[in-house]
């Protein structure tokens, strides 16, 4: 069928269901004599009368009363769907891919989503835990979160969490055996937990700053992790200085397990940002995503 036949039968329904040309045409826009030129095309398309036409009334024919009967039940059904269709297009619904270090899901994404999305079970979430650099449009995230120092300048940029510092902890019985640093400097002469970067796949090099000078110290030992929660817990155990979040370390701090060294040169970090690129703002489901983030 064409699409103009599918139309025209649109049209003579509306006439059959209001029994008048001038009523229809009111509720379809149009004028009167082109519904009633429309309605006569269709009829000399089909070689068949579909509509008996008085003074005081139209009604449909034989035939026309079967094409009612045939149409309408369809018609019907495609409005509900189409219907139901309009309804999800605003309901936060489908599927939000997100790429973050291991220290942003569990000190600023996790704690604010976890509330939030059992009042949207329709909505899933994919955390995928990188302490690497990724390519969200190419390796198809919905969003990435970085430092606000990284950020991609073609990227959208929402603030998620306040500025944070880096911090040196030590164990105890590891401070007994060897003496606390004094500068960063001193690092070279301790075991040190390194940090593996995932993407870029070299040591992390220490950074730290006092009085607007800045120091970078590469250091060595035993261990090396991807992960900052290994390096805490093998700084607990004492194979040496970590070089880690602060807020992933106080309870450790606290109860005396750790012990922060060279607190004077831990330098505040920009905060965490949720990043993505501006195709992504028409989707519900990550609006909702966005708005649990934002600061």
């Amino acid at each position: 069928m064409k699409r103009e036949d599918l139309n025209d039968m649109l049209w003579f329904l509306a006439v059959a269901e209001e029994r008048s040309f001038t009523k229809a045409a009111a509720k379809l826009g149009t004028s009167q004599s082109t519904i009633s030129h429309t309605i006569k095309k269709l009829e000399a398309r089909m070689g068949l009368r579909l509509l008996t036409r008085t003074t005081r009334s139209v009604v449909p024919t034989d035939a026309g009363e079967r094409l009612i009967r045939s149409l309408a039940p369809r018609i019907e059904e495609l409005e509900t769907e189409i219907d139901e269709l309009m309804e999800v297009r605003d309901k936060p619904t489908g599927s939000v891919r997100i790429t973050l270090s291991d220290h942003a899901l569990e000190s600023v994404v996790w704690p604010k989503l976890r509330p939030v999305l059992k009042q949207y079970p329709d909505i899933k979430v994919e955390l995928n835990s990188d302490n690497g650099f990724r390519n969200i449009v190419e390796e198809k995230f919905d969003a990435g979160v970085r430092l606000g120092e990284s950020l991609d300048k073609d990227m959208i940029a929402v603030r998620i969490g306040p500025d944070w510092r880096l911090v040196a902890v030590a164990s105890p019985d590891y401070l007994e055996k060897r003496a606390a640093p004094e500068t960063p400097r001193d690092l070279v002469g301790h075991d040190c937990i390194n940090h593996r970067q995932a993407r870029a796949g070299g040591l992390y090099v220490w950074e730290f700053e006092k009085d607007s000078g800045e120091v970078r110290v590469r250091v060595d030992g035993q261990l090396t992790f991807n992960t900052s929660y290994a390096m805490i817990d093998a700084a607990v155990s004492g194979y040496g200085i970590a070089y880690v979040p602060e807020s992933l370390v106080g309870d450790e701090l606290t109860s005396g397990e750790l012990v922060q060294v060279l607190n004077d040169w831990s330098p505040m970090f920009p905060g965490y940002y949720l990043y993505y690129p501006s195709r992504r703002q028409n989707s519900p489901a990550f609006r909702v995503i966005v708005e649990a983030l934002r600061v």
